[in-house]
């Protein structure tokens, strides 16, 4: 077997410039006698397990085994001959391939060789910027009891019950209505619905809407009038002024658990002791919060490497990161109830989000690469007891962590990654900026 290499880079090729200067080509030539006798022992081979009526077991005519499989094996000896060719010459020329090659048969007078020639991409050299002078603002917050009291009464929130109430509707009630929406004088497509059941003021009707009910109380009916919002998603609707026939069938006022042993039980605290309830809230608020914090610096350390590494992503690994995004999306919509058909998943979709995991895998592999970063077993071990405490039985959890090498191995990787990080934080000028416990725990209004 023979082989060339051509580095098909624009800086190699100037007479015809490429526009992707990862990608190389390897021309491959395999000598005709020696695949012809890689054919030959594949057929001996499948002849001596081949079972024909008439004939004992390996004892078909070569013939017959030739007619029945000889395809098959020169397909297999064609491309067992081609994929070691292809391995011996990137190895000799150290290549760190990306992806797979594609393989494309040449045009040859040869009567000794056939020839091919293998396209594929190379991982790109990765240089990591400079970060010394970098800015990096870590949000900053410590856990206080006023922060615990505001998550209990999400809890509570979360449990709330409803009674019928003799009085005008307020924001939190729960309502069942009738509405009729009308365009000039005419009924339109989804505004009516009889008995319908909301929240008042938690978004589930347009702000107007809601507010125009704002104080009825039940058996009363109001009509007015109201403009839909000019991106409103039905087109047909989107900036029109419509009208709203509205009758209150019903009024609940929202009544909300006392915090008491029966609310903490409820909580999963059998004995019902409430300062254990609050603890264990403490607690979970706490390794949350370190997440989110975690999380948070995480991602302004991955765009600053991204900023000061100009790196370009081998499609071929761009390309298998759209197609792993798009079957996530898939299985996730199948959870859904939502079938692919109803909703055709399109790739493009997921283009940019591909490309830049690509090149954050790259530079985040030469961080760790140049530095020699390990996973501190240490780290480890904390990460995982920080992971089992959200279990009934932490110390089964740990132990099944370090029973399974594949789940221990992820965790480690996720150990090296914050080291990765770590590094990252030490190069550049980092300041600790405080941040709202609502911004950080996403629950904007």
């Amino acid at each position: 077997m023979q082989t060339n290499v051509a580095n098909t880079s624009a800086s190699e090729q100037s007479a015809a410039p490429v526009e992707n200067p990862l990608e190389r080509r390897v021309d491959i030539a395999v000598a005709l006698a020696d695949f012809e006798k890689d054919v030959e022992q594949r057929l001996k081979l499948k002849g001596r397990t081949l079972k024909l009526a008439g004939f004992r077991p390996g004892k078909a005519p070569q013939a017959i085994v030739r007619r029945q499989f000889g395809d098959e094996a020169r397909h297999e000896a064609l491309t067992d001959a081609i994929d070691r060719a292809f391995g011996e010459a990137v190895q000799a020329q150290k290549l760190r391939v990306a992806g797979y090659p594609r393989i494309e048969a040449k045009a040859t007078e040869s009567t000794t060789h056939l020839e091919f020639s293998a396209v594929f991409e190379v991982y790109p050299e990765v240089k990591v910027g400079a970060l010394e002078g970098e800015k990096i603002e870590r949000a900053a917050f410590e856990v206080t009891p006023a922060e615990i009291d505001s998550t209990l009464d999400i809890l509570r929130h979360q449990r709330v019950r409803y009674e019928e109430a003799d009085r005008a509707a307020e924001n939190g009630d729960q309502l069942v209505i009738d509405f009729l929406g009308r365009k000039g004088d005419e009924p339109f497509a989804g505004g009516q619905a009889n008995d319908y059941g909301f929240v008042l003021g938690r978004g589930a009707m347009l702000a107007d809407f809601e507010a125009a009910i704002v104080g009825l109380k039940a058996g009363e009916s109001k009509t007015f009038d109201m403009t839909f919002p000019a991106d409103y998603p039905a087109a047909e609707l989107a900036g029109q002024a419509v009208s709203f026939d509205v009758t209150v069938k019903k009024v609940s006022a929202p009544v909300l658990p006392e915090v008491d042993a029966d609310f903490a039980r409820a909580l999963g605290v059998e004995d019902g002791d409430v300062q254990r309830m609050r603890s264990e809230i403490e607690g979970n608020l706490r390794r949350e919060v370190k997440k989110r914090l975690r999380a948070r610096v995480k991602d302004q350390v991955l765009e600053l490497l991204l900023k000061v590494t100009p790196v370009q992503a081998p499609k071929a690994l761009v390309e298998g990161e759209v197609e792993r995004l798009v079957d996530q999306a898939r299985k996730e919509m199948e959870q859904r109830g939502i079938k692919g058909a109803d909703f055709p998943v399109q790739p493009e979709w997921f283009t940019e989000k591909a490309e830049r995991r690509v090149k954050l895998g790259l530079i985040l592999a030469q961080v760790i690469r140049e530095n020699d970063l390990k996973a501190d077993p240490a780290e480890v071990r904390s990460l995982i007891e920080e992971a089992a405490q959200s279990y009934e039985n932490p110390d089964e959890v740990v132990r099944w962590y370090y029973s399974q090498p594949q789940r221990l191995a992820e965790i480690e990787a996720v150990a090296v990654e914050a080291a990765a990080v770590d590094w990252v934080l030490a190069k550049a000028s980092v300041s600790d900026a405080p941040i709202a416990f609502e911004e950080l725990m996403g629950r904007q209004s």
